[in-house]
Formats: structure tokens, sequence, C-alpha cells
């Protein structure tokens, strides 16, 4: 058991320590996958597309380079013919397609997609043998097809970042949950399963900036759906709570940093000020919940979470209590200033 739990351990930190790096090191997807995710038929391929690597998130309709255009062209991008080009095609001689498709393969470009199910030209074929790139067809319009396969190396393409954590999706919001080793993260997750909400993962959370707005974050394959309890051991969420218990992704939306109290600190206790934490150049919103015995975390994180959705629909429980005092102590002025103009009148008036 105590072997189980050093390489549970382990692991984790070993994700965590190779997401430092994972910036520095080309992320790519590869021609399979895009097979497979989109059910292509594959009309020519000269080498296991497994091995060809995608690392670009832009696609490309080559319209200016089938006329032999290729300032600023970038060949790292799948080229997509379309209805348009391939009607343009059509109306060129054997020789000039075969011209047009040997410029456009002699790029290095890594794949090249028709969309609408229609016909690949014997020139396209020849040249992509010559060249050895892989054809995708899909029966998609053009439109719908470069949105999906966009979003999707969006996603796939994303920088990325392992840190150490847990991730739970409470109320709808994803919550990150951060803090040393031993100060109670995994336990406030179990409790926090038990109350109806949901794991993402535990101890190590891979994290991708899927816009520029939104991160979202996923547990490593090897430990998905496990959770660490000291004095239990390893436990599957799954297995024990069921389906409804886990989940495979989410967008973060808040981060709870959780610390040992410390006496000599000064905690937040209205929460007019926000706090934020920097993830790979996105500041989120965060809190720092400090821990010692007999404090529910499970239920403090709740009312984290619908506090922050109740910010993002625009309400304030801290300013709205600053307003209410502001207005209660303005009135209170206002008449004490009422009562001294009105003593000064008396006074006025007997003097006379």
């Amino acid at each position: 058991m105590e072997f189980l739990h050093f390489h549970f351990a382990f692991y984790a930190l070993y994700t965590v320590a190779k997401g430092c790096f994972d910036l520095a090191k080309d992320i790519y997807v590869t021609a399979d996958a895009i097979a497979k995710h989109f059910n292509t038929e594959i009309i020519y391929q000269s080498q296991d597309l497994s091995k060809i690597r995608i690392t670009a998130s832009d696609v490309n309709r080559p319209g200016l380079q089938i006329v032999d255009f290729f300032d600023y062209f970038d060949n790292n991008r799948i080229q997509i013919l379309g209805k348009v080009e391939i009607t343009y095609m059509r109306s060129l001689t054997s020789e000039q397609r075969l011209y047009s498709m040997r410029s456009l393969f002699s790029r290095d470009i890594p794949l090249l997609c028709v969309t609408r199910g229609q016909e690949v030209f014997p020139e396209i074929l020849q040249a992509a043998k010559e060249y050895e790139t892989p054809i995708l067809r899909v029966n998609d319009s053009t439109s719908k097809f470069m949105a999906s396969l966009i979003a999707f190396l969006s996603v796939e393409l994303a920088n990325r970042v392992t840190i150490h954590g847990v991730l739970c999706e409470v109320y709808g919001e994803g919550i990150l949950i951060t803090g040393e080793s031993g100060v109670g993260k995994s336990e406030t997750a179990i409790e926090l399963v038990k109350r109806g909400h949901r794991l993402v993962a535990d101890d190590s959370v891979e994290i991708k900036k899927v816009s520029n707005i939104s991160l979202v974050g996923s547990a490593p394959e090897t430990i998905r759906h496990f959770i660490e309890i000291r004095g239990i051991g390893i436990v599957d969420v799954k297995r024990i709570f069921g389906m409804g218990a886990i989940k495979e992704t989410e967008k973060i939306d808040l981060v709870i940093n959780l610390e040992t109290w410390n006496p000599e600190k000064q905690y937040d206790r209205v929460g007019l000020d926000s706090q934020y934490t920097d993830i790979l150049g996105l500041a989120l919103p965060s809190l720092t919940v400090p821990v010692r015995p007999g404090r529910n975390l499970a239920v403090v994180v709740e009312v984290a979470a619908m506090n922050n959705r109740q910010k993002k629909l625009g309400y304030n429980a801290a300013e709205e209590l600053n307003n209410r005092l502001i207005a209660k102590m303005t009135k209170e002025l206002q008449e004490r200033e009422t009562i001294e103009r009105e003593k000064e009148t008396t006074k006025a008036e007997v003097s006379k």
C-alpha cells in the first residue's frame, strides 16, 4: 500500500514539475486524431496519420495559392478546398490543375481537406502522392467544417500548465482549490462530492487556455477520477459515488487557496478588496481561506461559489452592505446638522 501511495504522489508531483516545461515544448495534434474526431474519409495517406503533427490552430482556404500567389503563406496550416476552389479548378486544364497542386504541396503542408464530399481531381491525388501529403474528405459544408475544426484545434493546441491542486464543479462554478500538501484539499473535495458536487481532478490539474478569457482544467488520464485521502488511501470516486460525481473538464471560475490559520495574519473579513491569481496570463478571482480545526471547508467553498456567481450577475454583498452603511451615516449626519440649525435658529429668536 505504501508503494501505491508513493507512486500516486510521485506521479502527481511529476506531472506538476513536467507542467513547468509544457509551454516550452511544441504542442500538437495528429492528423489521425482529426480524422477520427470528424469521422472523415481518408482519400490518400502516405504514412501513419498518427505521425503527422499539426501545430497551427488556424486553417486556410488556398484560393490565392491556386493562382500561384504565396506571399505570407503559412504552410503549417491545414488547407481546405471548398466549393469555390473546386469549382474554379474545374475550369482549369489538367496541366494547370497539376501545376497548381504541385505548387501547393511543394510547400510541405501537413494536410489537405476537401469539404461537401466533392470530387478529388486526379491531379490533386497525383500531386499528393508526389509530395506524400494526406488528403481527407468530409461531407459537411465548408463553413461548418472550418468552424468545428478551428474550435477543436484551439482546444487541443491551447497553452497549458499543470499545477498542484484540486478542481471541482460547485453549483456550476469551476473551483480550483490550492494550498500546501496536507492542508485538506482532498478532504474538502470528497466532502463536496458527498454533498452532490462533482470532482474534476485531484492532486494534479492540467489547465488549458482555450481562449483569451477562459481556462479549462482536467485531470491527467492516469489518475483521472481517483482521489487520495490520508488515512484511507486511494478512492475511485466514479465507482463509489457514481457517474454523477465526476466530470471530465471544467472552466475555472474561482481560485481558493487554503492555508493553515496564522493568528498574526489579518484575513479579509469584508470582501471589498478583490484578489486575483494569474494563471497563463489570465487574472482569475481568488480567495485565501484560513484552515483550522472545526471549520467546515466544504460549506465555505459552497458559499464562495455562490457568492462568486452572484458577483458575475452584478450583485456584490460587501458593496451592498457598504452602501447601506454609508447611506445610514449620511442620513444621521444630515439629521444632526438639521438639529443644530434648528438650535441656532431658536437661540437667534430668543435673543431678539
